[in-house]
């Protein structure tokens, strides 16, 4: 479901309950699937298409959006090199590029942009934002001087790095990416070990991209000057973050954070009885930049109660309340196939909304 859908369906289920109440729906998401979507439903715009590289270099056809003003783009990365986009057969993050990423931000900046909001999430690829750069006239070197194609299980072999004798992003255009975690590039917590299997890496593929990312670091850092080794967000998106910092001058961000002032939703929240969000999965792992965590998180300045929802729930989610959930509950209400929970999805979300609300009333009555 997407993030529109879902606020949809809770409205409907609290005023089913609570004719009175009112409900401030915001679409919301993190840099991941539906960062363009959310920003065009909350901010206004438009979208463009545009045939592009897929992540196995395939042509797709993706999109980005622009904002009303005319010249802030919003891009994100997953509609060119989302994992969506391959079945489970193809995912292998060592064959994956994020050309198409590139090709994206260059149509973007020739209709006008002077300003990008570049999502990080979603991804299949762990290129380290090598595929980018190839789109923008970077061109990555073997130790015989041989062109690498821009993919994962290049990355251990780059021997120099080939900047383009001109820019095809110029100085004046600003980026600012939107990472939903703060792992850094590589290591025990970087992109290939954390986020790799998930992409069809297996331990050793893992090591080996790991190995490519370190790679990445000490030639950026030899050949350009820049250090990208330790950069919080680095590891997004199979290392595009920390890419996106060496070959496009960006400035990372949270980006629920990005989003929520963007629509100024202190200002909303602030005025609220209780707030609702949530996303497929909360777990320790949403402490690292996720939608729901950054919700909550603006909520519990508020001290406004934060009630989670999710399709499952990890066994690490005590530390969330820390993070300003009152509580966390699933949507699930048995154990069935994968294809059964989704058939299912939308009548197990409005159930487990109905229960809170059922709960919150009956709480409110007894006060009055």
């Amino acid at each position: 479901m997407s993030s529109m859908e879902i606020c949809g369906l809770i409205e409907q289920t609290i005023l089913r309950e609570d004719p009175d109440a009112h409900v401030d729906k915001v679409p919301v998401a993190d840099g991941g699937e539906g960062f363009v979507d959310a920003y065009l439903t909350m901010c206004g715009g438009r979208k463009y298409e545009k045939l592009v590289s897929g992540p196995l270099f395939e042509p797709v056809r993706a999109y980005w959006g622009m904002l009303t003003d005319d010249c802030t783009a919003v891009i994100e990365m997953s509609a060119a090199a989302g994992l969506e986009l391959l079945t489970p057969e193809q995912r292998n993050p060592g064959n994956t590029t994020t050309l198409g990423v590139g090709e994206l931000i260059i149509d973007a900046v020739e209709k006008g942009a002077r300003k990008i909001i570049l999502g990080l999430g979603g991804s299949a690829t762990n290129d380290g934002g090598i595929g980018m750069a190839y789109a923008l006239g970077y061109r990555f070197l073997d130790e015989a001087g041989q062109e690498l194609p821009p993919v994962g299980f290049s990355l251990a072999r780059i021997h120099h790095i080939e900047a383009p004798a001109g820019k095809r992003i110029t100085d004046t255009v600003i980026i600012e990416a939107a990472c939903d975690v703060d792992n850094p590039l590589y290591g025990s917590n970087g992109a290939a070990h954390i986020y790799g299997p998930q992409k069809g890496a297996d331990a050793d593929m893992a090591a080996r991209l790991d190995a490519g990312l370190v790679n990445l670091a000490v030639r950026l850092s030899e050949d350009m000057g820049i250090d990208i080794s330790r950069i919080p967000g680095g590891g997004a998106a199979g290392g595009l973050g920390a890419g996106a910092v060496a070959f496009l001058d960006a400035k990372l961000h949270s980006g629920i954070d990005l989003l929520l002032d963007a629509v100024n939703f202190d200002e909303m929240v602030r005025h609220a009885d209780y707030c609702f969000t949530g996303e497929g999965r909360i777990d320790g792992q949403s402490l690292s930049g996720k939608t729901p965590v950054g919700v909550a998180r603006r909520a519990q300045k508020y001290h406004v109660p934060v009630i989670g929802i999710a399709g499952s729930l990890g066994r690490d989610i005590d530390s969330l309340y820390d993070a300003g959930f009152t509580t966390v509950i699933s949507t699930i209400r048995s154990l069935n196939t994968l294809e059964e929970t989704l058939k299912s999805c939308r009548e197990d979300l409005c159930a487990a909304v109905r229960s809170v609300i059922r709960l919150i009333v009956t709480m409110e009555q007894h006060k009055s």
